[in-house]
Formats: C-alpha cells, structure tokens, sequence
C-alpha cells in the first residue's frame, strides 16, 4: 500500500501510520500490529452498548458541568450515528488484548472523537475540537466503563434473547404436558423399567426444571444492573466528581430502557466480576436442564424399528450420506453439543473471574467474550430446537401401548395386597418364563383375575392411592 494511503497520527509513544479512510486512530492502530490474535471480534451489539454507554458519559458530564455544550453535541451525534449501525467496520480489535479493555474502549474513543472532529470540519486525527480521551472519555477509565458495558451488555441479551428463547420453550413444553397429559406409558428408573407415567407428566417434569431455571437466571439479573461506572482507574473515583456516578447510571437507563444504578463499592466491580460469573453460573444450569431433556427425548426417539422408539421427531433433513432414508435427531445433537460448549464455558469464566489481583481483574475482554457466547449459543439454540423439534414432536401411540403391557413393574400396585415379596415372585417368574404378569400372578395363586384386573389399572397407578 502507498505511502501516500495513510496519515501520521501521534500518541503518548509517538508517530504511527493510520490508513486514511480509517476513523480509528493511533492507540488502535497499534493494537491491530501488536494483538493480532486469532480471528474473534467483539460483536456489533456489544460495540452498540459500548457506544451507548459513552453518550450517557458525555450528557452526564454535559449536567454536571465538565463537557461543553457544543462538544456533547457532537459526541453525542457521532455515537447516534454508531448506534444507528453506521461505521460497523471501525472497530477490528481482537478479544485478544489487554486484560482491562483498554484497547477497545480507546477505539471507540477514537472512532467517536473523528466522527464528531469530521462534523465540526477537521481531519481525523487532529483531536480537535474533541479529543479522544480528554472529552469522550471525560471522567472515565478503561478499568470502570468496560465492566460497565460488561453487565450492559450481558442484561441487555438476557433480557432481550435469552429469556424470551427460554420463555417460548417453555410454552411448547406446557403445550405438550397437555397434549400428552392422557398418554400413559411405562416409567423408568436407572434406566429400567418402573411404574407408569403418563408422557404428559415427563414434559411437565421438563418444565418444572426449566422453570425454575428461568426464575435463577431473574434472580440474577439484579446483581448485573450495578455499575462500576464512577471507580475510575483502581475504584476510588479519581478524576470523576461527586454525583457524576450516579448520573451516569440515570443516564445510561434511560438510553438502555431498563435500570441501572451505581454500585455502591467500586472496587469489588473492578478487582472482580461475580456477578457475571454468578450470571454464567445460572446459565450453567440451564444447559444442564436442557441436556437432560434433549437426551431422554432422543433416547425415547430412538429407532425407528430397533430401538425405544416412543416419539416422532420431525424430519428436517436426510441423517445419512450412506444409509438412504435414515433421519437423526439433529436439532438434539446441536442443542447439546450446545450445552457441552457452556459447561466448558463456564469453567473459563469461573477461573478468569479469580484471576483479579490487587484492584483489577485482567481478564475482562476473555469473561464478556464467553458469557456473550454462552448467552448466545443458549438463545439459538432452544429458538430452533423448539421450532424445528418440540413443536412438531408427537407420540407413538402403538409403541407405548406395546411397552406398558409388558411391563413387569405394574406388580407393584399390587405389593399392598399380597406383599413386597410375594410381588417380587410374581415379576420374576413373569420375566423367567416369558408370560404376562396376570399369567404369572395366577399361576402363583396369588389372587384371582378379576381382583388383578382391578388392581392393575395404569390409568389408577398415575398418583397417590
């Protein structure tokens, strides 16, 4: 590239080169020479809260007296046209930085200082009459606004992804628990035959699980909505004002569309990120939840001539480029390879988290990365398993017949009867012989047929009795 395809910018260690048509300016330039790392960039969304939080720094300091006006304005105006999707290719820093952020917070600076600096009729890189650091990152350090676009950004797609993901589930499974609620089958413990259930109470199971997963996930949503935001460098609040903490909270909820306050001890949202890791935690055991449903569910699939073959999945597609006419459950393969991905994750985010030493966490750009991807992960994932697999799932009515006649554990609504071992006779015989367990009850004499035939309803083995 031509010498003349670039500008001389100038930074605390001297001249750089800078492409011209480039918005970004000398601090990013050497991040992109020095952390080429790998090809993870921080996504849109986070870059659009990042931006969002440092207009409500700028009207924050325009309240409080310490921006002039003129400069808010075209702080201001500069970040309108980021958060309106413009300049999306401004911001090319790898996740692979600097431990604090400080990489990607002076990138956006500087984007938003030539943005503003290009509409007051100067070049990029003159800082003037908006400086990168003295005016868009005005009462700020990387060591508080990054944390503080961490739990923005991480509410913003939990509330927004995740929990609308999770709640829609949760309606195909209600819908499904009702569907299936007269659907008796045979139960299974240790992977063995039990007693009945009907295959409407199993989808409720579902549901109770992730419901209560849903309600942790809530739970834990108070805890993000606190900001380090006003801690400056290591938490003190050198170089903020009084007030301007506070301020800057109103602020940015205002522009979020949901509440944030400041966080009443800096110096924990700095040296540390428990409520993100406590936040990954719950996502955790969402991904827990929805492994153990998706594995009963393709087991219960299984087939479809040799195995259990309960449920019908739906077919999206061909399962095999060899077997003609086989079809896999594809979508419980991709959600829990999924939740696979957020065990790993989570084992990232907890060690990263007790890595902060001193005043400052280091590893700030490796937990937000992670958590965005689980949150992400998690929200496409139940979106198109419950699209592509739960909605259309329906019962093999003559299958579940098949199994709930032949099961030997019936037997134990008759234990109150005849007894506990007398029950354990009839079910072995049944079993060593091959017969049904009335043949075998009667062979054993141990009640008549029209006393079994009462007492061996499945339909009167579904709840207490």
């Amino acid at each position: 590239m031509a010498k003349s395809t670039f500008r001389t910018e100038t930074d605390s260690l001297g001249d750089i080169q800078v492409p011209v048509e480039a918005l970004w300016g000398a601090q990013t330039q050497r991040s992109l020479q020095f952390f080429a790392i790998g090809d993870d960039r921080f996504p849109s969304g986070f870059i659009h809260d990042f931006v969002l939080v440092k207009k409500a720094c700028a009207l924050a300091n325009l309240k409080l007296g310490h921006l002039d006006p003129r400069i808010t304005e075209l702080i201001s105006n500069a970040c309108d046209q980021i958060l309106a999707g413009k300049h999306a290719d401004q911001f090319p820093l790898s996740v692979w930085q600097t431990g604090s952020g400080t990489q990607t917070n002076m990138n956006v600076n500087e984007v938003i200082a030539n943005l503003a600096n290009q509409a007051a009729g100067s070049d990029p890189g003159s800082k003037s009459p908006v400086h990168p650091n003295d005016h868009v990152n005005l009462s700020q350090s990387s060591n508080d606004v990054f944390p503080t676009v961490m739990h923005v950004v991480t509410t913003r797609l939990t509330r927004d992804s995740l929990l609308p993901a999770l709640n829609q589930l949760l309606l195909s499974l209600a819908d499904k628990r009702s569907e299936f609620s007269d659907r008796v089958k045979t139960g299974r413990t240790h992977m063995m035959d039990a007693t009945p259930v009907t295959l409407g109470q199993e989808f409720g199971g579902y549901h109770a699980q992730l419901d209560f997963v849903r309600l942790q996930i809530e739970l834990s949503l108070p805890a993000l909505q606190s900001l380090a935001l006003g801690g400056t460098a290591v938490g003190t609040g050198l170089n903020s004002s009084p007030g301007w903490a506070e301020e800057a909270a109103a602020t940015i909820s205002k522009l979020a569309g949901f509440e944030f306050k400041t966080a009443p001890d800096k110096f924990s949202q700095l040296a540390a990120h428990d409520a993100l890791a406590s936040m990954h935690n719950q996502l955790t055991l969402l991904a827990t939840a929805l492994n153990k449903m998706a594995s009963d569910l393709r087991l219960m699939a299984s087939g479809p001539r040799c195995g259990l073959a309960e449920i019908n999945l739906p077919a999206n597609e061909p399962g095999s480029s060899i077997m003609p006419g086989k079809v896999n459950p594809t979508q419980i393969e991709a959600l829990t390879m999924v939740c696979i991905r957020i065990l790993g994750n989570n084992t990232t985010v907890s060690f990263a988290n007790s890595q902060g030493q001193f005043e400052l966490n280091v590893y700030k750009p490796l937990i937000i990365h992670t958590v965005m991807e689980s949150l992400t992960l998690l929200t496409d994932a139940m979106s198109s398993f419950e699209q592509h697999c739960l909605r259309n799932l329906t019962a093999n009515d003559q299958q579940l017949d098949f199994y709930l006649d032949r099961s030997l554990m019936l037997v134990t609504a008759l234990t109150p009867v005849i007894g506990y071992d007398n029950a354990a006779r009839a079910a072995k015989l049944a079993s060593a012989k091959n017969l049904s367990l009335r043949d075998a009850v009667l062979q054993l004499k141990l009640m008549g047929a029209d006393e079994f035939d009462k007492l061996v309803d499945p339909l009167t083995m579904l709840g207490p009795r």
